[in-house]
């Protein structure tokens, strides 16, 4: 492969290169941290050395998008390759309009341009990109391509038939599979509807999952229960497709998962058996139960045993809880940086207000939708710092989980959980990843006998299966 690189790669970043470069639609499922972004724009230059492409649309989550311009791209594009680069932006501002318009003038260059996958949920988004496709020979990337694993959705449904006119295809993963092997069909049918053999997303529900037909209130409706013909999935995706593992490639230290229970004040459990009692009482009634009202009373449930629950008004209400006191606990053991998930913003407020009173306002900070733009780098690059005095981070997964690196901390503490895998991946992968130097300890708080045990589980749950469709060994030492 005579290619000059402007990094040097590792030898499973030459490797996944070798195997895909000039393929017409491929996957890389690389786990968070082996560097597939890297893989993707040395692909993206050599095809255009090689006159196979002149432009490339980058289709990423609104929180890692910009990633690509400003940090990606910049680093590992080799200085030969000339490129004019537009980020999408649905109200631009002069400069922005200039450099979107300019992806059109003939010259030379790469063009490239970068988007964030929800503005595939508009017209204006969908309709620039379909004009910049039929007007170019385009690569087009889904970067964290499990953002369109729902078939049904519209950006999903749109992005599809975009695809087609692009003479390249790949997606970026390190899970593809966060919820079923059913996760799968959206994403491979990007690349290809022929990859998998199955031209519709029913076809393919019918071969590698067990349905039974369920009848709720007046409907029927065909409910999965099961998954089979997994061996089968798993030899189709090694056909165009790459998977590495960390361990498998780079010299990390190691990670250590811990469980600490925390036991519900006599409070919470008066409050959680009112709740649950309600909650089975509506699903034991006659009446159509929706799904968005079973997830509701989950929802309170969860936010019972975080420590609080909404009045009728709206408003959040404190309950005696010793999920706090088990916090400072941990915080007072530990040594190093620390990184603290919360699933709600009162409880991202409620710690922030407990530890600047602990500890000082210049040794916490907080990463999470209220944070403005311009203080979120800011905030980052003094965690980063070994000198400074920022020693505790608290975020959500929602804001933090992606596109970030936060390597200075060894410890990270999940205040609570959600349901999604991917989220609970990516955002263990803020602090294991190139450059961390110490082992990372995972801690999670969990009220023994509530829900915090069944989110626990069904993580567990999709992570099995999911090493099950990708052929990877089990972690024997994950959450449970």
């Amino acid at each position: 492969m005579k290619y000059k690189f402007k990094t040097k790669p590792y030898g499973h970043q030459l490797d996944a290169l070798k195997r895909s470069w000039n393929k017409r639609e491929y996957a890389h499922f690389m786990e968070m941290g082996t560097g597939k972004s890297k893989v993707l724009i040395d692909n993206i230059a050599m095809l255009y050395d090689k006159g196979g492409i002149n432009a490339a649309v980058i289709v990423a989550p609104k929180g890692v998008y910009r990633n690509w311009s400003e940090k990606e791209i910049p680093i590992h594009m080799p200085d030969h390759v000339l490129k004019h680069m537009a980020v999408w932006n649905p109200s631009p501002t002069k400069k922005q309009k200039n450099d979107l318009v300019k992806l059109f003038e003939v010259f030379d260059d790469l063009k490239m341009l970068i988007i964030n996958v929800e503005a595939f949920s508009t017209k204006k988004g969908v309709t620039f990109v379909e004009k910049f496709i039929l007007a170019h020979n385009v690569l087009m990337v889904i970067d964290e391509s499990t953002t369109i694993k729902n078939p049904k959705a519209k950006r999903t449904k749109n992005l599809l038939r975009l695809a087609i006119n692009c003479k390249y295809r790949r997606i970026l993963t390190g899970f593809p599979v966060t919820r079923s092997p059913l996760d799968l069909y959206s994403q491979c049918a990007f690349l290809s509807r022929d990859l998998l053999g199955y031209s519709s997303y029913y076809s393919f529900q019918n071969r590698y999952a067990k349905l039974i037909n369920r009848n709720l209130g007046h409907r029927t409706f065909r409910q999965v229960v099961g998954y089979q013909n997994l061996e089968e999935l798993t030899h189709h995706l090694k056909e165009f497709s790459y998977r590495v593992l960390k361990k498998d490639c780079l010299d990390l230290p190691d990670k250590v998962y811990q469980r600490r229970e925390v036991e519900l004040t006599p409070e919470q459990r008066k409050v959680y058996k009112e709740l649950k009692d309600y909650a089975i009482a509506e699903l034991e009634s006659h009446e159509l139960v929706s799904v968005t009202s079973i997830l509701t009373q989950i929802l309170r449930l969860h936010q019972v045993v975080c420590g609080f629950v909404k009045n009728d008004k709206g408003e959040e209400v404190e309950i005696k809880n010793n999920r706090l006191d088990e916090l400072v606990n941990i915080l007072q053991e530990v040594q190093g940086k620390t990184i603290i998930w919360a699933n709600y913003q009162y409880d991202i407020r409620r710690i922030l207000k407990t530890l600047h009173n602990i500890t000082g306002t210049e040794s916490v900070a907080t990463y999470y939708g209220e944070t403005p733009d311009e203080e979120r780098q800011e905030v980052i690059t003094r965690f980063q710092d070994p000198d400074s005095s920022l020693q505790y981070l608290i975020s959500n997964v929602q804001t933090g989980g992606y596109g970030i690196t936060l390597s200075a901390a060894s410890n990270v503490i999940y205040y609570s959980n959600n349901y999604d895998l991917e989220k609970r991946l990516q955002s263990e992968d803020r602090a294991h990843r190139i450059g961390q130097v110490n082992k990372v300890t995972y801690i999670d708080l969990i009220a023994k006998g509530t829900v915090d045990e069944k989110i626990v589980k069904a993580l567990r749950n999709k992570l099995d299966l999911a090493q099950e469709v990708l052929g990877d060994e089990k972690w024997k030492n994950w959450i449970s």
